[in-house]
């Protein structure tokens, strides 16, 4: 077999290793409420081009998987015949770092030109499902935004087709609706942007722009004002606080005291004139301590929700000066639909 040729190669955790089997079974049992559903398999799935059958044999128990963990299937997965199965893979442009990493770590054990690694990862369904259990738990599994259901026959090549996009498509008639007819459409696209948001966006392509805008602007002004990018949680005025009856009622309350007390300092006679909100009692402590001058060592920048302060380390007997860093954060990543999917840091959720 030359290196030309795609290898394909299945690995699947041994019983007891197999974590994410377990936790996806259990997670479609309480999620989904699939009680015909018995079990449960995980199998990674790598197609290989560009390698040599010694370089492949090499690079399987090293880079592919770990013999004492894995179960390790050369070109065919046997799947008993009642059980069902569906692989889901990363859209064309999404950036695959199990692909990636593998195609990495080939390079480097064999000094040569990185190969094409496509990765898809196979779900083995147990049980007795109908055909709406089976669609609900794909459904479930597979997240449109970023990946697709593969196919389960190997490709005779991993060489990229591109796909011409066809034009952008142009809103016609957006600059001319109507309110009623803006939030018909406003429903209709599914935006995450509020109304008020879109008939400011009509007023300036109608006044300034002076022509419809296309979808694609549009879908860009509702990434970079979300929640993410403007902060519009943080930053939503607070017109009025109560704090219910209970255990941390008094602590509650007693914070939020300090919270006015520390703006009338810090703002002075233009308290009144700032918004009250979840940003402002984020950071206020540290404006507090900046305007006391007990904050010597801050180091500022634009950044209205971080904040960074110098601090001497014994590095190994040596001092160095670091920062530390704080920051208030209201998403989860990836910041947007984009190509590389985000940052591959292995970390989620506010941070």
């Amino acid at each position: 077999m030359g290196s030309q040729a795609v290898k394909r190669i299945y690995v699947e955790k041994k019983r007891g290793y197999d974590i994410e089997a377990q936790g996806l079974y259990s997670d479609l049992l309480e999620s989904l409420g699939i009680k015909g559903l018995q079990g449960l398999r995980v199998i990674n799935r790598y197609d290989i081009s560009g390698i040599t059958d010694e370089e492949y044999a090499k690079s399987r128990p090293i880079i592919f998987a770990e013999p004492p963990l894995d179960l390790v299937f050369d070109e065919y997965l046997e799947i008993p015949t009642q059980d069902r199965v569906f692989a889901m893979e990363y859209l064309p442009g999404q950036y695959d770092q199990r692909a990636d990493s593998a195609s990495q770590s080939v390079q480097i054990l064999t000094q040569k030109e990185r190969p094409m690694i496509a990765s898809a990862k196979l779900i083995v369904l147990k049980g007795q499902l109908s055909e709406a259990d089976f669609q609900k738990i794909k459904d479930y599994c597979i997240n449109p935004v970023e990946s697709r259901e593969a196919a389960l026959d190997k490709p005779e090549s991993l060489d990229f087709e591109p796909v011409i996009p066809p034009d952008v498509e142009i809103i016609a008639g957006l600059i001319e609706k109507s309110p009623a007819e803006l939030r018909t459409f406003f429903q209709e696209t599914g935006l995450a942007m509020s109304y008020e948001d879109l008939a400011f966006c009509q007023g300036y392509f109608r006044d300034t722009e002076k022509r419809d805008p296309t979808i694609t602007e549009i879908r860009v002004i509702d990434t970079y004002w979300s929640d993410h990018c403007r902060h519009t949680t943080f930053n939503t005025k607070i017109e009025e606080v109560s704090f219910s009856e209970g255990e941390f009622s008094y602590p509650l309350n007693r914070a939020y005291q300090e919270y006015l007390t520390s703006r009338d300092y810090v703002y002075g006679e233009n308290a009144s004139k700032r918004d009250t909100s979840l940003m402002d009692i984020a950071v206020l402590g540290m404006k507090e301590l900046k305007k006391r001058g007990q904050l010597p060592d801050l180091d500022e920048s634009d950044e209205i929700n971080a904040c960074s302060i110098v601090v001497n380390v014994d590095i190994n007997g040596q001092n160095e000066e670091w920062l530390v860093m704080f920051k208030n954060e209201t998403h989860n990543h990836p910041t947007e639909i984009e190509p590389f999917g985000g940052a591959a840091t292995c970390l989620g959720g506010g941070h």
